[in-house]
């Protein structure tokens, strides 16, 4: 069921003048109303305008954009970054870059429509993406694979272990990843799978993201070699889009703390939700990731009919299966947390 409200979905969400609790969304930190760091964004406002309409190609060009992708590369710990406007466009970006020339796309299962290029399905298992991928390397020599996944997949067969990638030849492939539910909260430093994946030795990797989840900017970004990011400057995709907000880019250097205060409060929130449910084995979910799935209609029904709502609805189209889940966020109180856990065990009970 589809609710319209009228302000940002925070922990709770009035429909229709009644409050409900909710359990979804993507904004894992609830930074985005956060007041200290609105007022950081309001004073980056100030000096840089709302937006920036021009091409990052300009004869005139900001700085604050170079410095934030500076800064950003060195949190995640490579050679260099592009930030845009989207995480769907750095997904798109890339493909596009990679569907002409000496290169072969092979999507893994469960991968995000962001990345999807043309009429190329993902493999419904990584055994049989496996076996395509060494065919392929043994008659043609000449095209380059590139295994496109998302970090997380909600089915945990990815992050942690990335289990998939073990059977998988990596080294002589190149690697593009989403990790737009990753970056700001799993990894070393919490920046997200790019030193991790770096460790499967891949003949190349690259990161494209959105911003917009934990760390709550609007933007999108890639990170990789400078050699390829040059790649990515030079095309019409990149000089033809607009930047994200210079004010976010700002905003997103001078709130480090903030992000990390955050994290502490989400990672307590998830072990408290852990620790009241009776049950676990009724949820599919991620150690340490706050997104907890199920498949149980009726439960979102009995949630909803005490004042709790979650997500649920068919994605990324009406023809896929519906996706029912809890998300916990960092703005969510211990009530909160007690509520929702003594509600999902008197269900199940």
């Amino acid at each position: 069921m589809t609710s319209k409200i009228d302000s940002f979905p925070g922990r709770e969400i009035v429909i229709k003048g009644k409050k409900f609790l909710y359990f979804g969304g993507t904004s894992y930190f609830g930074i985005q109303t956060d007041r200290e760091f609105q007022n950081i964004f309001i004073k980056n406002i100030k000096k840089y305008g709302t937006g920036y309409g021009a091409s990052r190609k300009s004869n005139v060009q900001l700085s604050v954009y170079r410095e934030a992708e500076s800064y950003l590369s060195e949190w995640v710990g490579c050679e260099d970054c592009v930030t845009l406007s989207s995480g769907y466009l750095a997904g798109q970006l890339i493909c596009n870059l990679f569907s002409t020339g000496p290169y072969r796309l092979f999507y893994t299962p469960n991968s995000h429509s962001a990345l999807y290029q043309s009429n190329i399905k993902p493999y419904i298992t990584y055994s049989a993406l496996n076996i395509a991928l060494r065919d392929h390397l043994s008659s043609e020599k000449d095209a380059i694979p590139v295994i496109l996944l998302d970090s997380i997949d909600f089915s945990g067969y990815n992050y942690p272990q990335f289990q998939g990638l073990t059977s998988l030849p990596v080294k002589k492939c190149i690697l593009v990843v989403d990790d737009s539910h990753g970056i700001g909260q799993i990894g070393p430093g919490n920046s997200g799978v790019f030193q991790i994946l770096s460790g499967f030795r891949p003949l190349e990797l690259l990161i494209c993201c959105s911003l917009g989840k934990a760390l709550g900017i609007d933007a999108g970004a890639i990170f990789g070699t400078s050699a390829r990011l040059r790649e990515v400057l030079n095309t019409d995709f990149y000089a033809g889009a607009s930047p994200p907000s210079p004010a976010s880019m700002a905003t997103l250097m001078q709130t480090q703390e903030i992000y990390k205060s955050k994290k502490r409060t989400l990672d307590y929130n998830l072990a408290l939700f852990l620790n009241q449910i009776n049950n676990r084995k009724n949820f599919s979910y991620i150690e340490g990731f706050p997104v907890f799935g199920y498949s149980n209609s009726e439960l979102t029904k009995f949630l909803h009919s005490n004042g709790v709502i979650v997500t649920d609805f068919n994605y990324p189209s009406e023809e896929v299966s519906l996706k029912s889940r809890i998300v916990l966020t960092a703005s969510h109180t211990e009530k909160d947390i007690t509520i929702l856990t003594a509600l999902i065990n008197s269900f199940y009970d």
